[in-house]
């Protein structure tokens, strides 16, 4: 019978440790305990380049960071070759200027890029077309690179 006793004064904590070992465990593999957790984003858009207008364009993302640790995304490449540079707007009183800067996603947070704030600077791209669909892999300091689409829209229909 001593067996038996000392299961039931056991049994319980020993429960406990183990639901709470596997409890955890599980949180950690989400990402939960000790690190960041990884970014996501849903498509973009890029600016249609009007003609005769400079040979560069933008690419915007909304990119959302579900956990507590900030991030930056520090570049990107796409389907073309061309260099492509995060940067953002640098406000100065009534002016202001560009700045090439890793963009910060902070923790709970999330980046919304746009023509007067930041964007993703895309030198020299090939022509393009409204509404094609290009693909987009963007990477940053902490978080796994994120590949996305991104539409080709002209000034006119871009995202309020």
């Amino acid at each position: 019978m001593k067996a038996v006793e000392r299961l039931v004064v056991a049994g319980p904590p020993v429960g406990a440790a183990l639901l709470a070992l596997v409890l955890l465990t599980g949180w950690t593999v989400v990402g939960g305990a000790g690190r960041a957790r990884p970014v996501g984003a849903g498509p973009g858009w890029v600016l249609l380049p009007a003609a005769g207008a400079s040979p560069a364009t933008a690419a915007f993302f909304t990119i959302r960071n579900p956990g507590d640790v900030p991030d930056e995304l520090t570049g990107a490449t796409w389907e073309f070759s061309g260099r492509i540079t995060p940067k953002r707007h640098l406000h100065q009183g009534a002016a202001g200027r560009w700045e090439a800067a890793a963009l910060a996603v902070p923790g709970g947070g999330e980046l919304r890029m746009s023509p007067e704030d930041s964007d993703l600077m895309i030198a020299d791209p090939p022509p393009l077309r409204a509404g094609q669909w290009v693909e987009f892999t963007l990477t940053f300091r902490h978080s796994p690179p994120l590949r996305l689409g991104a539409q080709v829209l002209p000034a006119a229909e871009r995202p309020r």
